[in-house]
Order: C-alpha cells, then sequence, then structure tokens
C-alpha cells in the first residue's frame, strides 16, 4: 500500500495503462508539457515521448474526433477535457459518433476510447469550471459513466476503463484531488472490484444514502452526525451511474426500507430521478416512506461566493433524513 492523493492515483493509473499497453494514447490540452491544469499527467510525456503524450490544440471536438480515429485504427485513446463544462464544444461527436460506432457497424468496430473530465464545484470556480453534466452522458445509450471517490477506485477504475472496450466517461471530483489514501499499486486488474460495483462505504439500518463522487464525503459526515442521534445510516457509492448497480442498491433499501439520493448536480431529471424511479419499481413493497433527493439547485452554477448555498451540505442531507424517518418537527413538502 503507497500513501497518495486522488490526482497522483490518476497518473498512477495512467502510467500502469502505458506500460501494459502500447496501444494506450493521451490526448488533451496542456498534458504534455504543463502535465495539465491539474498536473494529473505531469512526467508523462519524459517517459512515454509526444507519440503517446500529445498536447492537443484547443478543440474539444477536434480531439475527441481524433480519438475516435484512433480507435478505428486499433489504439485505446485517453481524453483529457481540460474542465467539465468544456465537454460541451466536443458533444455532438460523444453522442452521435463514440456512444454509436460499435451499434452502428454491427460490433465490427469498437470505441475503447476513456474521456477523462474533472468534474464538479467546490474549489470556487465559476461557470464552465463546476459543472455537472453527467445527466447528458446517462442519458446516452452506448456509454459507460464511472464517477470515482477515492484514490483507490481512481487508480483501479481509470485502469479498468482504459482496459474496457466500451466507450467510458470518467469524472474525476476535481475538489478531491488532494484529498489522500491507501493504493495498492501492484493489484491485478482481475482481483479488483468491477467497475460497475457500486459499494456499501457505511452499513446502517434506518436509511439508505445514495451518491456518488465527492458526495460521499459528505454522506459520510451525515452519517456520522445522525449517529449521535442513534440513527443508523447506511451510505453507498454508485461508482458507476450507467450502468447502475442495482442489485447492490435495491438490496439495502430492502433492508432500510428508506432513501435518500443525493448530488450536487440540479434536481431536474437528474440522476437522482432515474435512480429514485428505478428503485421505486424493484422496491416498492418495501419502501416505508417515498424517497427523497437532496441537489443542486436548478440554476446555472452560482459565482463562488454562493456555492455553498448552492451545493447539498450535511444539513440539507439530514433535514432528508429526517423526512424520511418522519421524525417530529421536520420540514414537510418538496424535495430538498
Amino acid at each position: 500500500m503507497v500513501e497518495m492523493t486522488l490526482g497522483k492515483a490518476l497518473g498512477a493509473g495512467l502510467r500502469r495503462a502505458m506500460q501494459d499497453d502500447d496501444k494506450v494514447v493521451l490526448l488533451g490540452e496542456d498534458i504534455g508539457r504543463l502535465g495539465g491544469v491539474f498536473r494529473i499527467t505531469d512526467g508523462l510525456l519524459d517517459e512515454f515521448g509526444a507519440q503517446r503524450v500529445i498536447d492537443t490544440p484547443l478543440a474539444e471536438s477536434g480531439i475527441v474526433g481524433t480519438a475516435v480515429g484512433l480507435a478505428f485504427r486499433g489504439y485505446r485513446p485517453v481524453v483529457e477535457i481540460q474542465f467539465d463544462g468544456f465537454v460541451y464544444p466536443a458533444f455532438d461527436q460523444i453522442v452521435s459518433q463514440v456512444a454509436k460506432l460499435h451499434y452502428r457497424t454491427q460490433g465490427r468496430v469498437r470505441m475503447p476510447i476513456t474521456i477523462r473530465i474533472p468534474w464538479a464545484g467546490g474549489i470556487g470556480a465559476a461557470e464552465h469550471h463546476s459543472e455537472s453534466p453527467e445527466a447528458y452522458f446517462v442519458h446516452t445509450a452506448g456509454l459507460r459513466v464511472v464517477a470515482v471517490s477515492n484514490p483507490t477506485d481512481a487508480y483501479r477504475s481509470l485502469r479498468q476503463a482504459i482496459a474496457c472496450d466500451d466507450p467510458v466517461i470518467f469524472f474525476e471530483p476535481k475538489r478531491l484531488y488532494h484529498h489522500k489514501g491507501d493504493v495498492d499499486l501492484d493489484i491485478p486488474l482481475a482481483d479488483a472490484p468491477p467497475m460497475g460495483i457500486a459499494q456499501i462505504v457505511r452499513p446502517g439500518t434506518d436509511a439508505t444514502i445514495v451518491t456518488y463522487g465527492a458526495m460521499v464525503g459528505t454522506a459520510l459526515q451525515a452519517a456520522e452526525a445522525a449517529a449521535d442521534e442513534s440513527v443508523s445510516l447506511e451510505v453507498i457509492d454508485l461508482r458507476s451511474l450507467s450502468p447502475v448497480d442495482y442489485d447492490t442498491v435495491s438490496a439495502s433499501v430492502r433492508r432500510t426500507g428508506r432513501v435518500v439520493v443525493v448530488h450536487e448536480a440540479s434536481r431536474e431529471a437528474g440522476v437522482a430521478a432515474e435512480v429514485i424511479a428505478s428503485l421505486t419499481e424493484l422496491c416498492f413493497e418495501h419502501l416505508e416512506a417515498a424517497p427523497l433527493r437532496v441537489t443542486g439547485h436548478d440554476i446555472p452554477y452560482p459565482p463562488s461566493k454562493l456555492e455553498k448555498h448552492h451545493l447539498p451540505d450535511l444539513d440539507r442531507i439530514l433535514d432528508a433524513v429526517d423526512r424520511v424517518l418522519d421524525r417530529p418537527g421536520t420540514l414537510t413538502g418538496a424535495d430538498a
């Protein structure tokens, strides 16, 4: 085990994938000499050369289009989108080409492309630098969508994504880049949990909190606070947003009878809405209360001084928990 930050774990995952397969190439703005805005690719240019660590023009559509051509030729391109809000110029390439070419060619062409996206808020940045666009990609058939929450998952899941023959949208919570954890750099991929499996990060009995990315830490804080009032919350890190591991999530909800889904993306038509709809279908007879959402607000991302009012926090999560538990003196009405 080696202690490292989530950012360093991602860099280690890229390095290992490039060592294991010389068809893995990296593309992105400033990822070579600079090592990326967040320094995730620092040192890889010197190690692997400019033919495999490619500084691209500032043109996201062109970057992803080039990755499509490389995939046609048998390469495994890993694209870095510099910030979450910069992915939109590449949206047409992703949903019209990357997601559909395997199906369109009746399986003759694979698109083993990994698109890394530094993602979400909490760093005091403005719009286009703090977006949560995951619902667009979850809605797009043909894509896998992954969101990591800790250094171990960052290292393992990135290697799994690169090795996968399906295209993967890989969300990295930028506010956690400097968070540290122990990482086993030597574990074979075959022995690691599949990237599509959800993880119970805290067992509990009274209600289930389902979340992903940076909100996992916030949910764990809420569970700690609830424990002081003798409320036992089970926290599940989805890890994969498409497909969702409903076996793990529904088994938890059947045990607890209550569920709160948390994400910082906007509420309307978000991942939480789909998860709740699916859990209602799967677990209706086991639910003791209506499932609730705790999400960001339906607004463009606010200025940095106001983002703390936009992002779900411990108090908003605990309020939703109180409501699903029907504890006296709590708020009622629409979702948080």
